[in-house]
């Protein structure tokens, strides 16, 4: 059974688990490539975040954080970004936390949400948030940096709450 809680400081370690493998690829993140786990765990529990954790008989196998996406008059639009552990994906981690994020967002008096970069090569996450009710609202030519692959199309995706 799939738990979904904010972090707490003793998770810093699984978190890292989760996102080192993510940023040494740099295929989904626009985050430098040898960020350090200082910095990453920084970035990812800041203080303008609400950061969660996906746990299943006490193993870490996904993570989110939620923000607003904006100051001031984009207040009003949440901002999330999600990662799952390399040993769970495909088991419905991802979207297991993206439906949690849209409550606690809907509970926290966001009225959207939005994703400012999805990388439209990374085609399982595109499918996904677009099978969650989310739709590209804009794609920018070029935007994201990928390792292998050169400069390839960014979306920006956006869902009404």
């Amino acid at each position: 059974m799939l738990t979904i809680r904010p972090a707490i400081n003793a998770d810093s370690d699984a978190i890292w688990g989760m996102l080192e493998p993510v940023i040494r690829a740099g295929e989904t993140y626009a985050l430098p490539r040898d960020l350090s786990r200082e910095d990453a765990l920084t970035y990812w529990l800041a203080p303008d975040k609400h950061t969660f954790v996906a746990l299943e008989d006490r193993t870490a196998l996904g993570t989110y954080f939620m923000k607003a996406n904006q100051m001031g008059g984009g207040s009003h639009v949440a901002n999330c970004g999600y990662v799952t552990s390399v040993d769970a994906r495909g088991r419905g981690i991802a979207a297991a936390m993206c439906e949690h994020s849209q409550d606690e967002a809907r509970r926290q008096s966001f009225t959207a949400m939005q994703f400012n970069l999805v990388v439209a090569t990374n085609t399982g996450a595109v499918a996904l948030w677009q099978r969650l009710g989310f739709e590209i609202v804009g794609t920018l030519p070029g935007a994201f940096a990928h390792p292998t692959l050169g400069h390839v199309d960014a979306h920006i995706m956006f869902k009404t709450l």
